[in-house]
């Protein structure tokens, strides 16, 4: 008959001890720790486009690349025309020529403009803020050095004057904002 006994047996010294918290601090078993739901969810993931071609992504920058082409091929083109024709009547409409894709231009920035979330917006009208007043700037007090003898600034430098400091402004309102 076998023996029973209310007392436990003694431990196998061969088996580790059981304790309720012996797995949480232990450095050889995965602990599967509950975390608690966060507050704010992330927003499902969008589901992939099947398909969808480079075209259909980058179609704005493809426009206005395309437009700021065929701005400089018509620019080079009336630019060539009116030096072979200086004296004909019609010079100032082929002058004008270049304003047409030069609007597209123009309509293709603007309607990006729209399409940009808050932050980005704001970023842009920083970043154009700076660069229309550092230009401001910079080509009035050049006024000042033509005055006192430094060669005349062709009007044509002022707009990639503008368009590297709006370049410069946007690479650091990007990163101050980035950083806060």
């Amino acid at each position: 008959m076998p023996v029973v006994s209310t007392v436990p047996a003694p431990p196998d010294p061969s088996k580790p001890v059981e304790t309720p918290f012996a797995d949480a601090a232990s450095p050889f078993k995965r602990t599967n720790a509950q975390m608690p739901a966060p507050i704010f969810m992330q927003p499902p993931p969008r589901p992939a486009v099947p398909g969808q071609s480079n075209w259909v992504t980058y179609r704005p920058q493809i426009n206005f690349g395309l437009a700021l082409v065929a701005f400089l091929m018509i620019l080079v083109g009336a630019a060539t025309v009116i030096e072979a024709n200086s004296g004909a009547s019609w010079r100032y409409y082929v002058a004008a020529l270049p304003a047409v894709p030069g609007l597209v231009a123009l309509a293709i920035f603007v309607r990006g403009l729209m399409a940009l979330n808050d932050i980005q917006a704001r970023i842009q009208l920083y970043a154009l803020g700076l660069s229309l007043g550092a230009t401001a700037l910079a080509t009035f007090g050049y006024g000042f050095f033509e005055g006192a003898g430094l060669p005349d600034l062709p009007p044509a430098t002022v707009l990639p004057v503008m368009a590297v400091c709006w370049g410069l402004g946007t690479a650091y309102f990007a990163w101050r904002y980035r950083r806060s």
